[in-house]
């Protein structure tokens, strides 16, 4: 995926993938991960998602990757805080007390740099990128993160439909792509409402992850 296209998706506020309030299925199911109070999250291609409110109101910390400067400065204004910015490397760190969102290509983010996660919540990254690239995406979240238990959220849908992202991930790709590092379960599966892009029809899944 051309970095160029998100930009562009930004800096035009063309944000439809980008939602009002918390995600229903992380609602409901992030408990199934079991984390202690305080536990470390990461959200990979976070936006500005208002799932990192949720999981700060509930009193967890918060990482992210973004590759947008334009919606983490967003995110920090909605959150109502000013960010510490300082430059890692290629990335940016914008660092906020329980926030920590690095920006720039999520493939230069190092362990080092990201430092230990008790957890993954993966609602819009491996959904929004194309095959090609999710194998490769899948590979360094494992490792970036130890195999960090996961809540992953995916699309299944007939690719002649509609032209992603969201991309479909069926769940063969799922378990291609993570069944070596995790055990993987199938939390629910239900009908989206109104399709994508009004195409019909579109299963949304949610994914628990379990190291193994």
């Amino acid at each position: 995926m051309d970095p160029d296209f998100w930009h562009k998706k930004w800096e035009a506020n063309e944000i439809a993938f980008h939602e009002s309030e918390a995600h229903p299925l992380l609602v409901r199911h992030f408990s199934a991960l079991g984390l202690a109070p305080g536990a470390r999250v990461f959200v990979p291609l976070c936006g500005k998602s208002r799932d990192m409110n949720w999981l700060l109101g509930h009193g967890y910390e918060v990482a992210g990757a973004e590759l947008s400067r334009l919606a983490v400065e967003q995110l920090f204004a909605e959150l109502g805080v000013a960010p510490e910015i300082t430059e890692i490397g290629p990335l940016e760190r914008f660092a906020a007390e329980g926030i920590a969102i690095y920006v720039g290509d999520i493939f230069d983010l190092t362990r080092d740099t990201l430092g230990p996660v008790d957890a993954v919540y993966d609602r819009a990254a491996l959904v929004a990128l194309p095959e090609a690239m999710r194998a490769r995406y899948a590979g360094h979240l494992v490792h970036l993160t130890h195999s960090a238990r996961q809540l992953l959220i995916t699309f299944d849908y007939d690719p002649l439909l509609t032209v992603g992202p969201p991309f479909s991930v069926n769940e063969h790709e799922v378990r291609r792509h993570y069944g070596a590092a995790y055990h993987v379960t199938l939390l629910e599966k239900h009908p989206l409402k109104g399709g994508l892009r009004g195409k019909e029809p579109v299963a949304e899944e949610a994914w628990k992850l379990e190291r193994r």
